[in-house]
Order: structure tokens, then C-alpha cells, then sequence
């Protein structure tokens, strides 16, 4: 591609965003022949958006959901806590911020992203993945915490949690016909809530 072709770069560089659903990195215009500086220019022009420093999209189209953009711009997060309540029906309160698990070694400016608001739980490479699972959000497959994980991090959590919230979680869990109170009790034991969470889901379960 030569420099003296704005229109067939246009095209190109949207084909490229297109192809990677809706946010394209530096690396994958380098990769179709596009310069850096051909990209600096698009932005210049008002073609591109820089969403975050090395990822791109469209100007003047919002064609990139919240999901999208979680599973473009934090690849290693997990969906956790109140928006992983919320996501399997354990409250109806729409979380203000996305609730993402990463890794305590990722960096903070990493998270640093002006287009999504974002509430980091730092977790230990040990107990990282335990729960790990997928799930379809609004047609995007993201990492999330399964069902049991998620209430251990309800434990693991709880002065960060509402109290309402942390009740009616509770309550919700207990009457889930898919919960699986074997691995509920193996991750309690791993994340240390076992004592606490088995004297209150005994109550809960036995009423």
C-alpha cells in the first residue's frame, strides 16, 4: 500500500477493524500492511478512534458493545462478584461498573480504560482460574466465574458487598436448582470461607 492512498487505506483499515470485531490493535494494521503513521493520520482525520493507547475503532460508529470491548481490551478478565450476581439472576441491580478478576501481577495502567468503567479484583495466581468458565453476554462469550466461585467471592469479599445484596444472593443461590454445593464446599476450602459460608448455607438450605 502505497502513501499517496488515503481512500484504499480507509478501506483497508476498515475491513481490519471489521475483521477483528469492531476494535483493531497497532499490531493488526502492521500486520495488513497499514504504517503507524497512516494510522496517527486516520486519527488525525477523524476516520479512527483511539479507544485506548494501541486499539482503534471507527469514528462516529458505536458499534462495539461493552462485552465487546471487555473481551478485546482486558483479554485475562474474568467477570466476578456483583456483575457475575447479577449475570446469573442473583440480584436484578445493574451493577454500575463491570466487577473483572485479573491477575495481582497485571499492570495497573492496563486497566486504564476510558471507554468502560471498571472494578478490578486482584486475585492470586494460585485461586485465579479456580471457577473459571464462559458464558454467552449479549452475544459475547467472556470469561466469568461459575456459580459456586462466585458466592466463595461473595464471602471472600463481604465488606465490599451491600448487605441486602449479600442476603439475597444467599437466599437465590440456595434455591438454584443448578447449584452444585460439592464444588461449593471445594472452593470454600481453597479460598478459606468454609467455616463462615457452611454455618449460614446449612440455615439457608435446611429451612
Amino acid at each position: 500500500m502505497k502513501a499517496g492512498e488515503p481512500v484504499n487505506i480507509r478501506e483497508l483499515a476498515r475491513q481490519v477493524i471489521t475483521e477483528n470485531g469492531g476494535i483493531a490493535k497497532a499490531a493488526d494494521f502492521v500486520n495488513a500492511g497499514i504504517r503507524a503513521a497512516d494510522v496517527v493520520n486516520m486519527c488525525n482525520a477523524g476516520f479512527l478512534n483511539r479507544v485506548r493507547h494501541g486499539y482503534y475503532q471507527l469514528a462516529g460508529q458505536d458499534i462495539s458493545s461493552e462485552e465487546q470491548l471487555l473481551a478485546t481490551l482486558i483479554p485475562k478478565g474474568i467477570v466476578c462478584v456483583e456483575s457475575a450476581l447479577f449475570h446469573y439472576g442473583y440480584t436484578d441491580f445493574i451493577p454500575r461498573k463491570w466487577s473483572i478478576a485479573v491477575p495481582r501481577s497485571m499492570s495497573r495502567k492496563k486497566l486504564e480504560v476510558d471507554v468502560l468503567a471498571l472494578q478490578p479484583y486482584y486475585v492470586q495466581s494460585e485461586i485465579y482460574e479456580l471457577g473459571k468458565t464462559t458464558d454467552d453476554f449479549n452475544n459475547v462469550t467472556l470469561s466469568v466465574y461459575d456459580r459456586e466461585r462466585t458466592i466463595c467471592d461473595c464471602f471472600k469479599y463481604r465488606s465490599r458487598l451491600d448487605n441486602e445484596l449479600f442476603c439475597r444472593t444467599l437466599n437465590a443461590y440456595a434455591n438454584d436448582t443448578k447449584k452444585n454445593l460439592q464444588n461449593l464446599s471445594i472452593y470454600a476450602k481453597r479460598l478459606r470461607v468454609h467455616k463462615k459460608l457452611t454455618e449460614l448455607m446449612e440455615v439457608l438450605l435446611n429451612d
